[in-house]
């Protein structure tokens, strides 16, 4: 990389209660680090490439804290037909197999970065192809986004994701043993199925069912947080969100209506590894189900009525959570049904338009806020020292969202991402823009 210096850039600053807009130059050496930000930089450098933004916007990267990158996000997800999922499971063992669901997370990865999103923590993958893939992009051997992953969940036999994306843990001592393959695989971070989800529930009313016990919860938290790693919670009832919170989980992931010891759990949580538990809702994943009618999502009855529930129940713990200052961040859950991996900007503005939340503060917790959630001090914001992965916009974002769907240009590292072509899904689009 050669040291860069970016002149005339309108530098969007976010804070929890608004956001400055200042005029400046950055000076991005060839780490890719930010080496200094003022008026104007004197560069004495000669090898030195002076890129002009224009003074147009720019906005630290997006994080997006609840990821899957195995498929696309269409209308009807694989997982949905145990027979075809047996035969897909089987193939993915091969080295072809791995070959193939890497590169479609690559690919699905990179339509992520061109979308803006510079950083993605990952909470579910196959054959362990998400850790191969982060050292990839580590090595340089392919472009990406940051990638923090999980590889396998953790579930109780026939539980969420299980049997083929999840390590079956029955007791204690076997939930201990599922934390340490993963780890010995090299994940950074341990994801774990507390309760039932909508899709692989059988009858209405059964999404959100307790699985994990808080005995369970409790063995894996503290063999992850005896070696500095943290727990993350699939999570759709409030009991469940209650025994996860006791276990000592790190983040809870999709959420439900809280009561007066879960909001204090989550701002002092003893147990979890900082002292505190974080929420990560991912309304992308719930509201087609909640608000389009079935008729036109194809959905079944079971599916419907109990994605319908999740999504309100959902909704109501995450406003409880603003109000509560409870730490909130933002993920989409990419890779589910109707979830597709360019549209991070609609979970922003469902959280405006549907949540309540000041376009500046939704984009405040998807890049400060998801930078804390996952411990990096290298993201987030733009500032010396600081990774200069960052956007480029002709529009103010922080006062309408809606501009993230044009975006001017991302930059990894100081370095421009050259885009690839991104296959649109007209019909899906069509739908989700009929909330």
């Amino acid at each position: 990389m050669q040291t860069t210096v970016f002149r005339n850039c309108n530098y969007i600053d976010l804070n929890e209660s608004g956001y400055t807009v200042t005029l400046c130059d950055i000076l991005v050496d060839h780490h890719g680090l930010i080496k200094e930000m003022a008026p104007h930089i004197n560069v004495t450098e000669p090898s030195c490439v002076e890129v002009s933004i224009d003074n147009k916007y720019i906005l630290a990267g997006l994080i997006d804290a609840h990821v899957h990158l195995f498929s696309s996000g269409g209308r009807l997800s694989v997982s949905d037909k145990p027979g075809i999922m047996k035969v897909l499971n089987r193939f993915l063992k091969t080295k072809v197999g791995k070959n193939y669901i890497r590169n479609t997370m690559h690919k699905n990865a990179h339509t992520q970065l061109q979308s803006g999103v510079t950083t993605l923590r990952s909470v579910g993958e196959f054959q362990y192809q998400d850790v191969t893939l982060r050292d990839e992009i580590i090595n340089g051997d392919r472009d990406g986004p940051n990638l923090y992953v999980s590889g396998y969940f953790i579930s109780i036999k026939g539980g969420h994701g299980a049997p083929y994306l999840a390590l079956e843990s029955d007791g204690p001592w076997a939930c201990r043993k599922s934390v340490r393959k993963n780890l010995l695989e090299g994940v950074d971070w341990i994801k774990i199925c507390v309760t039932s989800g909508v899709t692989d529930a059988r009858r209405i009313g059964e999404a959100g069912r307790l699985q994990l016990n808080l005995e369970e919860i409790e063995a894996i938290c503290d063999e992850a947080h005896r070696v500095g790693v943290m727990v993350s919670a699939h999570v759709e009832s409030s009991e469940g969100v209650r025994i996860a919170l006791l276990g000592g989980v790190d983040t809870i992931e999709h959420g439900a209506v809280l009561d007066d010891t879960m909001i204090q759990l989550f701002k002092n949580n003893p147990k979890a590894l900082r002292g505190f538990t974080a929420l990560i809702p991912t309304f992308s994943a719930a509201y087609p189900f909640a608000l389009l009618d079935k008729e036109k999502t194809e959905l079944s009855d079971v599916v419907y009525y109990n994605g319908k529930r999740i999504y309100e129940e959902m909704m109501e713990g995450f406003k409880q959570a603003i109000d509560h200052d409870i730490t909130v961040g933002v993920g989409t859950d990419a890779s589910m049904s109707f979830v597709k991996h360019y549209n991070f900007y609609r979970e922003l503005d469902h959280i405006v338009r549907y949540g309540g939340v000041p376009a500046y503060k939704a984009l405040y917790m998807a890049t400060r806020v998801n930078a804390c959630v996952l411990n990096d001090q290298f993201i987030g914001n733009l500032d010396i020292g600081k990774r200069a992965d960052f956007i480029v916009l002709n529009d103010n974002p922080a006062e309408n969202v809606q501009v993230l769907k044009e975006i001017e240009a991302v930059y990894k590292d100081g370095q421009k991402v050259i885009p690839i072509p991104i296959n649109k899904d007209d019909e899906i689009d069509g739908l989700l823009d009929l909330t």
